[in-house]
């Protein structure tokens, strides 16, 4: 993708995902994926966006992520009700979550193999596994 443009990369993505390029979807998506692979809550992007000047509401904010786990740009990951991140590594893995300081850690979907999962209800079909394992720090 070029960069030249400050929202070349972010108009490149929303344009492959067949999403219209709004200015806040192009802030946002800025903002999402520029750095790289990373776990953010929503409402961590949204004090990013009010830092980086992005006049945008909480409610915005969760619709385009929402918008990008449609259109395939992003996973929700749940680690606990009401408590959501959203990653923008689509790829097939899984995470540990440190529950003290509430970060996410990439797991290859490759060094975990997950057995005798049941047959899904009548009229469904499984669509993805995903695996957290919780860890704590030791006592020292």
């Amino acid at each position: 993708m070029s960069g030249s443009r400050p929202f070349a990369n972010a108009l490149e993505l929303l344009r492959g995902a067949s999403l219209r390029p709004t200015r806040q979807r192009l802030a946002l998506a800025r903002l999402l994926f520029d750095k790289g692979d990373r776990h953010v809550t929503a409402e961590q992007l949204h004090g990013e966006a009010v830092a980086a000047a992005v006049p945008v509401s909480l409610a915005t904010v969760y619709n385009t992520l929402h918008q990008f786990i449609g259109a395939g740009l992003l996973r929700e990951v749940v680690v606990n009700p009401g408590r959501s991140y959203f990653d923008t590594n689509v790829s097939d893995h899984h995470h540990f979550f440190i529950e003290e300081s509430g970060k996410l850690v990439d797991i290859p979907g490759d060094h975990i193999a997950v057995a005798n999962v049941p047959a899904p209800p009548a009229g469904t079909a499984i669509r993805r596994v995903d695996v957290i394992i919780r860890v704590e720090r030791e006592p020292v």
